[in-house]
């Protein structure tokens, strides 16, 4: 209980800290009070929210066909919404299809714990649950959420610990870069990820609001290419945008398995980069921990031009992106 109680102090003077800078930097994170969930401004326009408490269906299973409500569960440790530069969101959440889906989450279908299997992705036997540790701060004018979760089987044992750290830049003429870096260890013997059949989806899910006009690229170098880059890009005029925009994925040289294959579901607004590596299955340790990187670049406009992609991934690869620190140990 002590040990409870000097984390909550220091989550609080987090949290004041954080709110001491709210006037000086135009990106500003804070926790909502009505809502408990993480919301990051600019400017007094909203840019994202991170949901690390749990969010139950509600009145939307009532919309889910029965058949589908077994995947109408009850989520957190997900992004959304995110939104374009003219203020319309890209992501969405709770499609009455597939009511597991939920904007911007990293999940896999396929976790295998022991003998049994579970699938974080569709929300069945296996669970993200926020533990309450939450820092939020600003750091090099950027609005910074670290967050620590646990992996529940059966929403009891606690099989995998989760650090998140989601770091939003401020906006310029070009863009904005929100960067994720996902630290996973095991606290059990036997887990392991897979994506869907070993082959097809799981990893970092990107569940849009299929826009209007829809365009979607999804590049990887050639085997030979050094450096090899790859990227994505989906477009279009988003519900209530007046303008075209988009959400561009790069994918860190440093990632196991680099690169992820892409994965597609144009109905769906979706384009991925998956993880593991097709046909495989990846243990996680208890000692070494599997720590994935990705940046999101929300722009203005229609499709990104493959010259400026490639700018973009080597700014985001070059030497001076050095890995994020977390303070959560």
């Amino acid at each position: 209980m002590k040990e409870s109680t000097e984390f909550a102090g220091w989550a609080a003077a987090a949290l004041l800290v954080a709110g001491s800078f709210q006037g000086m930097a135009a990106v500003t994170v804070q926790k909502d009070s009505a809502t408990g969930q993480v919301v990051v401004t600019e400017d007094a326009r909203p840019v994202l929210q991170y949901n690390y408490q749990t969010i139950e269906p509600g009145e939307r299973l009532a919309q889910v066909s029965a058949g589908n409500r077994i995947y109408a569960r009850a989520r957190s440790d997900y992004i959304h919404p995110l939104y374009e530069p003219g203020g319309a969101v890209l992501t969405k959440d709770w499609p009455v299809d597939h009511p597991h889906h939920r904007g911007i989450y990293w999940a896999w279908p396929e976790v295998q714990y022991g003998q049994e299997l579970g699938d974080l992705h569709a929300l069945q036997k296996v669970f993200s649950r926020a533990t309450g540790r939450l820092l939020l701060r600003q750091k090099n004018q950027c609005a910074e959420i670290e967050a620590e979760n646990q992996w529940l089987w059966e929403d009891k044992e606690a099989v995998v610990r989760e650090h998140t750290l989601i770091r939003v830049h401020p906006a310029d003429d070009e863009g904005r870069a929100v960067d994720l870096t996902f630290r996973f260890i095991a606290l059990k013997d036997g887990v392991t990820l897979a994506r869907r059949g070993t082959e097809a989806y799981g990893g970092l899910n990107i569940r849009l609001d299929k826009p209007a006009s829809q365009e979607i690229t999804a590049f990887t170098d050639p085997t030979n290419a050094s450096p090899r880059i790859a990227w994505s890009d989906v477009s279009g005029v988003f519900a209530g945008g007046k303008a075209p925009a988009g959400l561009a994925v790069f994918q860190h040289a440093g990632n196991v398995d680099y690169p992820g294959d892409w994965v597609q579901y144009p109905d769906l607004g979706w384009c991925q980069p998956t993880f593991p590596a097709a046909k495989t299955r990846y243990a996680l340790s208890r000692d070494k921990p599997l720590v994935l990187r990705y940046r999101l670049w929300i722009h203005a406009g229609g499709k990104l031009a493959a010259d400026k992609a490639s700018r973009l991934w080597a700014a985001y690869n070059s030497p001076e992106e050095q890995l994020p620190e977390f303070d959560l140990k």
